[in-house]
């Protein structure tokens, strides 16, 4: 039971496991805020082009009432909204990834700058450089 136990916390503990975890959870909330936008600020628009009529309210009605059943409705304007929800949610998540690959870009180009520039020296290449720069000079020197 407790390598059980210990094998499940390492398996949680691990950084991709964490990180698939923080995104299902902004996931959902990004969801709900894009669901809100198309439901609260775009699809009232798109009603308003359209003769102000509700996209949810569009269906079908077939009325089998030969038979005495309940009529079957066919909810297209239900799925028109979905279909909106699922591009603008794809847009939104695509923005938003080139956003963060952009901010991402931009660290590693700054950190391959610093990586070219030639890192300053030590106090001992100092030092060596300078012994080197006074034996060339006696050197110089004792050649004359």
């Amino acid at each position: 039971m407790k390598k059980a136990i210990s094998e499940f916390k390492a398996f949680a503990m691990k950084g991709n496991v964490l990180d698939m975890a923080v995104g299902v959870i902004i996931g959902g909330g990004f969801s709900k805020v894009v669901s809100s936008l198309v439901n609260d600020m775009i699809m009232p628009m798109i009603s308003l082009l359209v003769g102000q009529i509700s996209f949810t309210n569009w269906k079908w009605v077939i009325d089998p009432s030969k038979e005495g059943l309940d009529p079957i409705v066919i909810n297209y304007g239900m799925f028109i909204q979905t279909i909106l929800d699922f591009f603008i949610i794809a847009l939104s998540i695509f923005i938003m990834v080139k956003v963060v690959n952009k901010m991402a870009s931009r660290f590693s180009h700054k950190e391959q700058e610093k990586a070219k520039e030639e890192p300053k020296p030590t106090k001992e290449e100092i030092l060596l450089t300078e012994i080197r720069d006074l034996l060339k000079a006696q050197q110089e020197k004792s050649a004359q």
